[in-house]
């Protein structure tokens, strides 16, 4: 049930955030437009992703996921009836966009911490993998339906199905048959302590800090995603069908290299295969930009979504690995609060140098910039290149809290001294 949640809640989110940017970019016409969006999201998702990895430490994760999708379809639902009656606005999209931007990242932390629950921690990698895979065959079908609910005239299609799968995605959480608080969780109720115990973790753990800095680093001057509308007009001069091939693509390297990623168990170095891939991603995204004919976009772009999927899967499992479960609901929000946070400023660079210097050119230098952060990352967080995974029979990290000064383990991982 878990992995069914994750599809469902998915494809209502890639449903969307893709009827609401091409509604907005059809609307407007302009980049920055789509720039604004992010940002919007961005101020929203930073005190949520925060709050809710301490939510995810203290209460049922089952329920706090079924409420949280509870407010997408309230308010998807909403937009099918404004859209419908021809009443739907440019301010709707970004009030309804700030508030789910919250609800959903409040529910993200949950959701990545109930896996270790799920299964022992010696499948783990396979299960974020197959949670990943899961997420992108969602991923897949959601172009293919926006693209056959987007031949209407308007897109009141495409909202009523996105509603219809929120309200599969909130009675599915229900069903996942684990307890749904974390073990150890604290009675402390001060909600800010336990955030500020909570980062304090993060920052002095070995590993952690250097790949959300690789990720930030990374997004903020790539994130494509959410402005395939632009790619699509200015590189490849198309409209909802170009848009929905480009995310069909990207979702299918996504879902290869989640299978990759499942092939990676006897590589040891878990922390080098995130920046291997990560390296690949930048330097594809310099193809990317160079790229002209549909076709080959699409190629790249799959390409991308396979290098993202592996450095992805390896950085959750490595957040999952490395952390006591009373503290991995903070840990997993800090490595979204890194990602969304790095999305929304990501897709405001990416939407503002788009209409400056154009498409082409914003990839190149996105490309470039991501190389030289991969390098660095490698160079200044020794925890990163050094660690190393190691089958062990223990269930959770909180078996393992000991740090051995001549290299990083998964044995080492829990504090730091």
């Amino acid at each position: 049930m878990l992995w069914a949640s994750s599809v469902a809640a998915t494809m209502t989110m890639g449903l969307r955030v893709t009827g609401t940017a091409v509604w907005l970019y059809e609307e407007t016409g302009s980049g920055a437009a789509l720039a604004g969006l992010g940002l919007i999201e961005l101020g929203m998702r930073i005190p949520a992703n925060l709050y809710g990895g301490e939510l995810a430490d203290e209460v049922d994760r089952k329920k706090l996921m079924a409420v949280t999708q509870a407010a997408s379809f309230l308010l998807i639902g909403l937009m099918m009836i404004l859209e419908g009656f021809e009443s739907l606005r440019i301010w709707h999209i970004y009030a309804i966009t700030a508030v789910l931007s919250s609800t959903s990242v409040l529910g993200g932390p949950a959701r990545s911490s109930i896996t270790a629950r799920v299964v022992p921690r010696s499948h783990l990698m396979h299960a974020v993998a197959t949670n990943t895979a899961t997420m992108q065959i969602g991923t897949m079908i959601t172009p293919i339906i926006f693209w056959l609910t987007s031949l209407t005239p308007d897109l009141t299609l495409t909202f009523a199905l996105t509603t219809a799968m929120a309200g599969v995605s909130v009675v599915l959480p229900l069903l996942i048959n684990v307890g749904g608080r974390a073990e150890d969780a604290t009675s402390d109720k001060s909600r800010v302590k336990n955030i500020i115990n909570g980062l304090m973790y993060v920052k002095s753990h070995p590993i952690l800090p250097g790949l959300y800095l690789l990720d930030i680093g990374v997004t903020i001057v790539s994130f494509y995603r959410q402005l395939f509308p632009i790619f699509a007009d200015q590189l490849f001069k198309g409209g909802r069908a170009a848009v929905s091939a480009l995310i069909w693509a990207n979702s299918v390297g996504g879902l290869a290299g989640s299978f990759i990623v499942m092939f990676t168990r006897g590589y040891k170095a878990k922390g080098m295969l995130v920046l291997w891939a990560t390296l690949l991603y930048g330097i594809l995204l310099i193809a990317f930009g160079a790229s002209t004919v549909l076709w080959t976009g699409m190629l790249v772009v799959a390409a991308l979504g396979a290098t993202d999927a592996v450095g992805m899967t390896s950085r959750q499992t490595l957040v999952q690995l490395t952390t006591p479960d009373n503290m991995r609901g903070r840990a997993s929000a800090a490595h979204s609060l890194a990602a969304m946070s790095a999305n929304g400023l990501g897709q405001a660079e990416v939407g503002f140098m788009s209409d400056l210097i154009g498409a082409d050119r914003t990839m190149f230098l996105g490309g470039a910039i991501s190389i030289i952060v991969v390098f660095l990352i490698w160079w200044l967080v020794k925890g990163v290149r050094q660690y190393r995974f190691e089958d062990m029979p223990y269930e959770t990290a909180a078996d393992f809290e000991k740090i051995n000064p001549e290299g990083y383990k998964q044995t080492d991982l829990g504090s730091r001294k």
